[in-house]
């Protein structure tokens, strides 16, 4: 009888456990959220980076492509407001509001797409180099050293020169330039976590060394990263505009941020709209990123008054 309650109420027990593990995930995120929402710059912020995103990944459904590369002389150096160009128009005759939105897709996307794949290579670098040391670790560590000797945007403009102008280069060139710093962040927080208990017992179960970094260790250490990641975003999208500007970027007739004040620079003197405003678009993207991350730093501190 007693063999018969113990197997019956064994599923119930387990249930409740997960679902009491499940509720304190949930209130650790509200705790987070709360934190976070103190914050005002941080949650203005992310207000300004959600729309920014809105309006350039949804641009087709409001704009026409061609409005950004179609030149129509007759039209240049129209003044913002006139003519039904809100932005003005550049020597070109293209409208520069057209060009920003579309030239946001590349700087901002670029940008995302640079950071998930540096991201995901740091994760794996770091988490092996810290989780195994030894010679593992000097090989991976010696390695991002090396790349990290180099001023990173040196190193990107050398990556990209060599390799070939082109969209696919410009990530991968930014990806090598931001890997090392997030392997060796991943790395530091694994080392300070390897030796805790709950990885020394998941061991003693039998547990492979790949669970055990990505099952136990990487969720342990995402708070760091995450803000760390943020903070790099927005030096990557003042990088994908510096290369831009210099013309080893995305090549024309293709927007991008950085070129459009490269194409502009003679004329800014004489139409200054024409560097100031993707200027301030560029600003209020790597404000908004930087506001972000603080915020995400205090809302993740556990020294942090609830």
């Amino acid at each position: 009888m007693t063999a018969k309650t113990n197997t019956a109420n064994g599923p119930d027990a387990n249930g409740k456990a997960k679902q009491a593990f499940k509720m304190d995930k949930t209130g650790r995120f509200k705790l987070i959220w709360k934190r976070y929402k103190r914050n005002k710059l941080a949650m203005a912020g992310m207000v300004v980076l959600l729309l920014l995103l809105a309006a350039v990944f949804g641009a087709p459904l409001y704009l026409d492509y061609q409005e950004a590369i179609a030149q129509h002389i007759v039209d240049a150096f129209a003044l913002p407001g006139s003519e039904g160009h809100l932005f003005g128009t550049d020597q070109l005759g293209r409208d520069l509001l057209a060009r920003i939105v579309y030239g946001g897709r590349i700087t901002l996307g670029a940008g995302l797409a640079t950071v998930a794949i540096s991201f995901a290579g740091g994760v794996a670098l770091g988490g092996i180099a810290g989780y195994f040391g030894g010679k593992i670790d000097n090989i991976i560590m010696r390695l991002c050293d090396m790349l990290m000797a180099i001023p990173g945007t040196m190193l990107a403009m050398a990556l990209v020169a060599a390799l070939g102008a082109g969209l696919d280069k410009l990530l991968l060139s930014l990806a090598i330039v931001q890997i090392p710093s997030s392997a060796r962040t991943v790395r530091a927080a694994v080392m300070n976590l390897r030796n805790a208990e709950f990885i020394e017992a998941a061991k003693c179960y039998g547990t492979g060394s790949g669970r055990v970094i990505f099952k136990h260790l990487l969720p342990n250490i995402l708070g760091p990263l995450i803000v760390t990641t943020f903070m790099h975003l927005g030096s990557i999208i003042l990088c994908i505009a510096a290369m831009g500007y210099l013309g080893i970027g995305v090549q024309a007739p293709t927007p991008e941020w950085g070129s459009i004040i490269s194409e502009n620079q003679s004329n800014i003197r004489y139409y200054p709209y024409l560097g100031l405003i993707p200027g301030v678009f560029i600003m209020i993207s790597v404000l908004s990123l930087n506001f972000i991350g603080d915020g995400l730093r205090d809302a993740l501190d556990p020294k942090m008054k609830n």
